[in-house]
């Protein structure tokens, strides 16, 4: 299908991207562009490689004429620094218009190179949240006439932590229309743009596939935080008539220790696969560990150099995802689909890792189910950060604690507000002896 002008993009944008060889739009753009294009706020959710961030470059490109003022018009927003001269990167090959300025803010050592290319004009704006808003904060990003504002990669964003530069940035904008691409939806990345987005539409793009080989039984369970993770852990481990023998994945040794430690006050066994404290219980290899009769659970550090022999443990728990896919894939894998499957995959997910779900279930070609967590686990509250007031108290606190603080002040009549010499110092002694 051909660029339709359905889609109301300007010509000579039209042809500098049929020109780099984009000969007509992917579905994300022919549902998204005439809603962009007429003003309105819009949330794009769709998976790695269906056209996110060329559908925000054409939104960007679409707001100039021939001829900019070199004032940032657009402020497109992304995680790091890679994915700035990504974006850079694309927008030169997608725009003609060589009078369009376009200034990378990421952070770099020293800030004044920065500084100068803002002050030499920019039209559009790719930037890391926090050094736009620390080159805003020094008077060098003046957003009054900003008239788009994109989010992209928002779902990593809010894994960043840049929650807070996004809004004060988003806040500090008079008036202008907000996109938001993201590969999932939760509760943070609303939290993040509620307050700024207005009466957004919702567009999700759907390209999971057919499934590509033959999977176990897998299920996922959404939970708020990490506490809730060691909670439902706990809870399945109560259960050691169905969990005979479970094998525990995680990413690092001090989340490995803390469950060692959470589960080892538990009459079934709890060991470390090749354990690094001697004191731990611990196996060489995971054949030892099922014919152990005395041991349920294994807890096993993702290592992306090794392949476990995982048949016959009739649990996998995935307590934390592997940052690479793959080796989740491989872990899944049914290599004898015939026989009937006695494996079940069980992965725990908060919202900070549903971006990586997203990714396997795209690889793997099929939705894993969601699980309904048990009415009895217990749901810890989310650890907020002290504000900048709260930790001012609690500085003012460790202070009255410190070594000498519970002295007061001298009376007025026993301060020291002299300095006598020693010799009258030592008629002064004398005086008081007689």
């Amino acid at each position: 299908m051909a660029w339709s002008e359905k889609l109301k993009l300007k010509k000579g944008l039209v042809l500098s991207v049929t020109q780099a060889g984009y000969h007509g739009p992917k579905e994300v753009q022919q549902r998204t562009m005439a809603r962009i294009v007429g003003g309105q706020d819009v949330i794009v959710v769709g998976p790695e490689g269906c056209g996110k961030s060329t559908t925000a470059i054409l939104a960007a490109l679409n707001k100039f004429n021939y001829t900019p003022d070199g004032i940032p018009k657009v402020l497109y927003l992304v995680p790091d620094k890679e994915s700035v001269d990504r974006v850079i990167e694309q927008i030169s090959q997608l725009n003609n218009n060589k009078s369009i300025s376009v200034v990378g803010l990421f952070a770099a050592p020293g800030i004044e190179a920065q500084m100068d290319a803002m002050a030499d004009g920019a039209d559009i704006v790719v930037a890391t949240p926090d050094r736009a808003r620390a080159i805003y904060l020094k008077l060098g990003l003046d957003v009054n006439k900003i008239e788009l504002l994109v989010l992209d990669d928002a779902d990593l964003i809010v894994k960043q932590g840049l929650q807070l530069p996004v809004a004060e940035l988003a806040n500090s904008i008079p008036k202008c229309q907000h996109l938001v691409f993201t590969e999932v939806v939760h509760d943070r990345l609303n939290k993040m743009i509620a307050p700024f987005m207005k009466q957004p539409a919702t567009i999700e793009i759907e390209e999971i596939g057919e499934p590509l080989f033959e999977t176990h039984p897998q299920v996922l369970y959404h939970v708020p935080n990490f506490g809730t993770k060691v909670n439902l852990l706990n809870l399945f481990m109560q259960d050691d008539e169905l969990f005979t023998k479970v094998a525990v994945f995680v990413n690092t040794r001090p989340t490995a220790e803390k469950l060692y430690k959470t589960l080892q006050n538990r009459k079934t066994g709890v060991a470390l696969l090749n354990s690094w404290f001697f004191e731990l219980n611990s196996f060489d290899s995971i054949h030892d560990f099922k014919e152990a009769t005395d041991f349920q659970v294994l807890i096993v550090v993702n290592d992306a150099g090794k392949k476990l022999d995982l048949d016959d443990i009739p649990f996998l728990i995935h307590f934390e995802l592997p940052e690479e896919k793959d080796i989740y894939i491989e872990r899944m894998i049914n290599h004898s689909p015939e026989v009937e499957d006695e494996i079940m995959a069980i992965t725990f997910a908060t919202d900070l890792e549903l971006t990586q779900v997203k990714k396997i279930e795209q690889a793997v070609g099929t939705r894993i189910p969601l699980g309904e967590l048990p009415e009895d686990l217990i749901i810890e509250k989310e650890r907020k950060a002290p504000t900048a007031e709260e930790k001012k108290a609690a500085a003012a606190k460790a202070d009255e604690n410190a070594p000498g603080a519970a002295f007061h002040e001298k009376k007025a009549s026993n301060a020291k507000t002299y300095n006598y010499r020693a010799g009258l110092k030592a008629k002064m002694s004398n005086k008081r002896k007689h």
